[in-house]
């Protein structure tokens, strides 16, 4: 996948822009859904992914883009189900995240990306 963080809160995949936080899930990509995470944000300052929400969860690699800055933290609730689904997590800056996906098969690809912080 041709994945690229092209400014603060714009990223481009496969030559389409999206200007809102994204799910990839094996290769599929939609708009992250954070209804379900919204609860969370006073005690993080942001939403943060949380095991509420619909997160990609069918591979054996969970990616997490944690913004721009690398700012968006990332619940323990997610790494504990990560490690009970035997799924390997990497929660990184989301331009590493982007550099990470364009070197894996777009059916390998299990991302949550951050646009902003």
């Amino acid at each position: 996948m041709d994945v690229r963080l092209r400014r603060f809160g714009s990223i481009e995949i496969d030559g389409r822009e999206y200007e809102h936080d994204i799910v990839i899930d094996a290769g599929q990509v939609r708009e992250r859904k954070k209804k379900l995470s919204k609860p969370y944000r006073n005690q993080f300052g942001h939403t943060p992914p949380s095991a509420d929400e619909a997160l990609p969860w069918g591979g054996t690699h969970l990616i997490i883009g944690t913004g721009l800055y690398g700012s968006r933290p990332v619940m323990p609730e997610v790494t504990e189900e990560a490690n009970r689904r035997g799924v390997d997590l990497t929660a990184t800056p989301t331009e590493d995240a982007c550099q990470l996906i364009a070197s894996l098969n777009p059916n390998e690809v299990h991302a949550v990306l951050h646009l902003t912080c």
